[in-house]
């Protein structure tokens, strides 16, 4: 053998190879996994992300869809907020009508008052108040006793038994009994309107309960200190019932109460009867 061959050299030229492939494995990360044959497998689709992601979507979607049309009435009931600057925003309202009446004259519970509206909205009344605390009432109730809760600020609906059907009806008392309270509920036997909302001094004649001037008039006059003559006062009167104030479908007697509040007691302490 001639002096100064390697005798390993082909060994040590295998041995530089494989030290660079593993260099090169190295810096090009994990080699695919090879399926059946040597092919790659193939990768492996994040499903669950994916459904989670949908999922997400549809529900933004859906809180959108819902929440929309609440945020746009919302919106449209602003003109009618009552401010120092817009004291009545019922002016703007389309037949509303308003009489300006004198406050404080109680009448006793057995007298009837000569009501120059019907329903009424102002004038002397029953010294104590309907409740009034998002109530609604399945039959008529006393016309003397639920004046006096609109001297308080609350809104009254009432309705023509005869001329509003079942669904209308219940469209009404949802939106009495979610009011928060300052508001009440009755049917109004012989009404000329299937529908009327009452505050004090004001009133709206409507025939539909979807028509979008009842949250009108409710936004620009419930507890409006403007408009109603008792700010402050309660609407709180769980003695109250349909049974034991009944409404009254005669006319007035000659002996009812005139407009001009002949004969009725000045109101003093308003309070809730004993009991209550």
């Amino acid at each position: 053998m001639p002096s100064g061959s390697d005798s390993h050299g082909p060994k040590n030229n295998s041995g530089a190879k494989s030290a660079k492939a593993i260099k090169a494995a190295k810096r090009g990360g994990s080699p695919a996994k090879k399926g059946k044959g040597g092919v790659p497998a193939p990768r492996q689709v994040p499903w669950l992300s994916i459904g989670a992601g949908v999922a997400v979507v549809g529900l933004i979607a859906v809180l959108g869809i819902n929440l929309w049309p609440k945020v746009e009435d919302k919106q449209a009931l602003e003109p009618y907020k009552y401010s120092s600057e817009n004291k009545d925003p019922s002016d703007n309202i389309d037949g509303v009508l308003k009489i300006e009446y004198p406050a404080g004259q109680h009448v006793e519970a057995t007298q009837r008052v000569a009501y120059d509206q019907s329903p009424p909205f102002g004038g002397p009344h029953d010294a104590t108040w309907a409740n009034c605390t998002g109530t609604v009432y399945a039959s008529a109730i006393r016309t003397e006793n639920a004046v006096h809760s609109l001297e308080h600020g609350a809104i009254w609906i009432s309705y023509n038994p005869d001329s509003v059907d079942q669904s209308q009806i219940d469209s009404l008392a949802k939106r009495v009994e979610n009011s928060k309270g300052y508001m009440l509920m009755s049917p109004y036997p012989g009404q000329s309107s299937p529908i009327s909302l009452q505050s004090w001094g004001h009133r709206l004649e409507i025939d539909d309960a979807d028509d979008k001037r009842i949250d009108q008039f409710i936004t620009a006059l419930k507890l409006n200190p403007n408009v109603y003559p008792e700010v402050g006062a309660s609407c709180t009167n769980p003695l109250f019932t349909a049974e034991t104030s009944p409404f009254d479908p005669t006319p007035p007697g000659p002996d009812a109460v005139p407009m001009d509040g002949t004969g009725t007691t000045p109101a003093t302490d308003e309070q809730v009867p004993a009991g209550g």
